[in-house]
């Protein structure tokens, strides 16, 4: 190495001497901070390179479901309408499950919402079968809510025979564009989706109140309760296709729901043990007013339940 000779200072000058040694220190703090940076910067390194064998970076966060939707939409069928709940032959929407204003239901939108009558809408329609589903979805877009209440599907297995029941593929094509068009206009909407009811259920209890046969005697849901009485194994077998097309229209309800993070299937409509008290007093096959209680009451636990 070579030498340099430095020249010489005189002694009477320290000031000078001592404003040198003052900036070798900087020089000694950003070394020791770059070796830390570089130290800080290999560990993050290394922390990255252990945090997934791919190294991909983690993609945004799942929606979060919000267990307070300011605004709800209401779509369906008749049980949604409140048809028979009230009077006979008619929609009585104030008892309705979802957006009723009537304190003895008290509906999902009374329970979540300060102020219902402004912040909720119903649009469902007595008969509507699941292909008239993008309808209604279209029309509550238009209102933008937080929360949509899907009920409908008991009307694809009440025909007037088996055959003409909607066939599975069909009620499952019909759901899923549904749901592709509500969340092409509300990506950030939450759905409720209840199960299609128990219908085979509906005819065991229903079946106890001579008055209700009589009434469905007019044609009401021939496929399940026609010939009630009727227990030879030909009218068995027919309640028991019905039975399994409403199993097969839940699984695809439930299918297509959890494909989609904001939506939430529930089962307990089809499983809820309900009893003629909860049937209407007109025609013993829609829900009257305990049976829409009832309903509100199941909805606002999967609504609120904290969790997927």
């Amino acid at each position: 190495m070579t030498q340099i000779n430095r020249p010489f200072r005189p002694l009477n000058r320290p000031f000078r001497a001592r404003r040198h040694r003052f900036r070798r220190y900087p020089s000694r703090t950003v070394a020791a901070a770059s070796a830390l940076l570089i130290a800080l910067t290999g560990c993050s390194d290394d922390s990255a390179a252990h945090s997934g064998a791919s190294g991909k970076r983690h993609g945004p966060p799942a929606p979060v479901w919000r267990t307070d939707p300011g605004s709800i939409a209401a779509l369906g069928d008749s049980i949604t309408a409140g048809f028979d709940a009230c009077t006979v032959l008619a929609d009585c929407p104030r008892v309705s499950w979802a957006t009723g204003t009537d304190p003895a239901v008290d509906s999902l939108a009374r329970r979540l919402i300060e102020q219902p009558a402004g912040h909720s809408w119903n649009f469902a329609r007595t008969g509507a079968l699941m292909s008239d589903l993008p309808e209604q979805v279209a029309s509550a877009t238009r209102r933008r809510p937080e929360l949509v209440t899907v009920l409908i599907g008991a009307n694809d297995a009440c025909r007037n025979d088996v055959a003409a029941m909607t066939p599975p593929a069909s009620f499952r094509a019909d759901f899923a564009r549904s749901m592709r068009q509500l969340r092409r206009a509300l990506p950030h909407t939450q759905v409720y989706v209840a199960a299609v009811p128990d219908l085979l259920r509906l005819w065991s209890e229903g079946r106890k109140n001579p008055l209700g046969k009589q009434v469905w005697k007019l044609g009401l849901c021939g496929s399940m309760l026609r010939d009630p009485d009727d227990l030879t194994q030909a009218a068995q077998d027919r309640r028991a296709s019905v039975q399994d097309r409403v199993r097969a229209y839940n699984s695809a309800l439930a299918e297509v729901c959890g494909k989609d993070a904001l939506c939430r299937f529930d089962r307990s409509v089809f499983d809820y043990r309900f009893t003629g008290r909860q049937l209407s007093t007109w025609d013993w096959f829609h829900p009257g007013t305990r049976g829409q209680k009832e309903l509100a009451e199941l909805a606002f636990k999967v609504v609120t339940r904290s969790g997927r």
